[in-house]
């Protein structure tokens, strides 16, 4: 066995103005960005239900929402808009810059831990956690905030430059303007990201007293009466003076630079988000976009990720005997809900297969707060060769504007693939791989993804056997040995140049036991 584990950074560069499915990498970060809640719901979401939920609890008085948009904020407040370099680049996962005083707290370890399911070699930390700060902003009462992805993960600290609360007013504005942003903007964006959460007094004893409230066991002292919901009493409650904001009111004024920041245009913008929630929900859209949307000048983004009307999802073909192919999957239906809906699979000949799907009540899904609403359809069907899908909604053809959506049969997984456990339950997995004849691959592999020791994404490999078993139109490639993870993709390198891939559309645990 040869396992081989790779960064993925050179995978995360992107150019995108419009996508067809199958591109994988905008199809996973579409499926992080929208697939939030209910069925194939992702992970992000659900650690933001409810809004005052940290970790697992109900009654720390810290949110995990709040956390997450402190982080997003810190670790593109390494920007410099005069060399264009810093920005949302995941850099604070290092020991390095994450150990500074500028970045106290235990918000941001805590983040990277609870986004390491969502990372991958198609998502990189740094849009996980832009993603989780527009998701957790959405589904607490806040507005909807353009997404997009391409963001590349730093390979090593950020410069410092986080502000502090004990800086004087001009080092605040220099740091804001270092980061893009003027002086008017600088007092929107606190305002926005102190919407929520507040000052936990084991980090900043300076600053914030003991509480000892069984109700607020992380003892954090709030920026506004709604610390866990999106709305404007941080300015409402500011201009009436009735804010308990820590860094307003605090017994040091030393550490008010809440008060500074927002004193700083003698009360002008703070008084116009007091008067105006629309006004509030749109500067801090405009803000937060811009704020994820800083990235280092040699990253390009990809355009704004809008949900596909009909996408394809965890469609695999599986190799199951001789000459027959066993194609399955769902299909995601945006804001609609169809009452009938069918596959038409279309193979090399021109020939078309076509199957009823499955819908049941249970296969619906919500996104940014239920605004909007997915319902999604299984398939499974025997083919003998598979080039293309499209469906029949009812009635009317869907075929992504006459491209069909196409599928690769030269590739697969066989569903020989097995489970090898010892007495304990703990083993290894073996992966046949199915390359069709008129494939020469020169190399074989079984690849997976894992997060290296900063929780970066990376690719563990391993190698085929070089000797391939003949099976009727395709050969079998057998990997041994493969550690057994959340999934799994097989990759083969042909004798042209190009390389072909499938994913296992299973979790490797629900693999049978092998039994020769």
């Amino acid at each position: 066995m040869h396992v081989l584990v790779t960064g993925v950074l050179t995978l995360l560069f992107s150019t995108v103005t419009a996508w067809d499915w199958p591109d994988v990498k905008l199809s996973v970060l579409d499926h992080a960005r929208w697939d939030q809640k209910g069925h194939n719901g992702g992970a992000i979401a659900g650690l933001v239900t409810p809004c005052n939920v940290w970790l697992n609890g109900l009654k720390s008085g810290r949110a995990n929402a709040a956390d997450w948009i402190r982080t997003a904020y810190h670790d593109m407040a390494t920007h410099n808009s005069d060399d264009g370099t810093g920005g949302l680049d995941a850099s604070i996962r290092f020991d390095e810059e994450l150990h500074r005083p500028e970045n106290a707290g235990n918000s941001f370890d805590l983040a990277i831990v609870h986004l390491g399911s969502t990372v991958n070699r198609y998502v990189s930390l740094a849009d996980a956690l832009a993603a989780a700060m527009v998701v957790s902003v959405e589904n607490c009462a806040g507005p909807e905030i353009p997404f997009r992805g391409g963001r590349v993960d730093a390979p090593e600290p950020g410069p410092s430059g986080v502000p502090q609360p004990d800086q004087p007013l001009a080092t605040h504005i220099e740091s804001f303007r270092k980061q893009g942003f003027t002086q008017e903007e600088m007092i929107g964006l606190v305002a926005c990201g102190h919407s929520f959460g507040g000052v936990q007094s084991k980090f900043f004893p300076d600053v914030v007293p003991e509480l000892n409230d069984p109700n607020n066991t992380e003892s954090s002292t709030h920026f506004d009466s709604t610390f866990f919901t999106f709305d404007n009493k941080v300015a409402t409650e500011y201009v009436a003076g009735t804010t308990g904001n820590p860094l307003v009111v605090g017994t040091n004024d030393t550490f008010n630079s809440d008060k500074r920041i927002f004193q700083s245009d003698a009360n002008v913008t703070m008084q116009a988000f007091a008067e105006s929630p629309d006004l509030f929900f749109s500067t801090c859209r405009d803000l937060f976009t811009r704020m994820i949307d800083t990235v280092p000048n040699s990253v390009q983004l990809t355009e704004v990720l809008d949900p596909k009307p009909f996408k394809p999802h965890n469609v695999a073909l599986n190799d199951i005997s001789e000459g027959v192919l066993q194609l399955n999957g769902e299909l995601r239906v945006w804001n609609a809900a169809p009452t009938n809906v069918t596959i038409l699979v279309k193979d090399a000949a021109g020939h078309e297969d076509s199957a009823s799907t499955v819908h049941t009540s249970d296969m619906v899904g919500t996104s940014t707060a239920e605004r909007y609403s997915s319902s999604w359809y299984s398939f499974n069907l025997t083919v003998s060769s598979a080039v293309s899908m499209s469906f029949l909604i009812d009635g009317r053809l869907e075929d992504q504007a006459g491209k069909g959506y196409v599928v690769d049969d030269s590739i697969m997984f066989s569903a020989s693939s097995c489970l090898v456990l010892d007495e304990t339950g703990d083993g290894v997995a073996r992966y046949d791989i199915a390359i069709r004849k008129d494939r020469t691959p020169k190399r074989v592999s079984v690849e997976q993804d894992v997060t290296d020791h900063t929780g970066g994404p990376s690719v563990q490999t391993t190698d085929a056997s070089t000797t391939p078993l003949a099976m009727g139109a395709y050969s079998i490639w057998r990997v041994s040995d493969v550690p057994i993870g959340s999934g799994a993709t097989a990759v083969a390198e042909l004798d042209d140049g190009t390389t072909i891939e499938a994913a296992l559309n299973r979790a490797t645990f629900t693999l049978p036991h092998c039994t020769v």
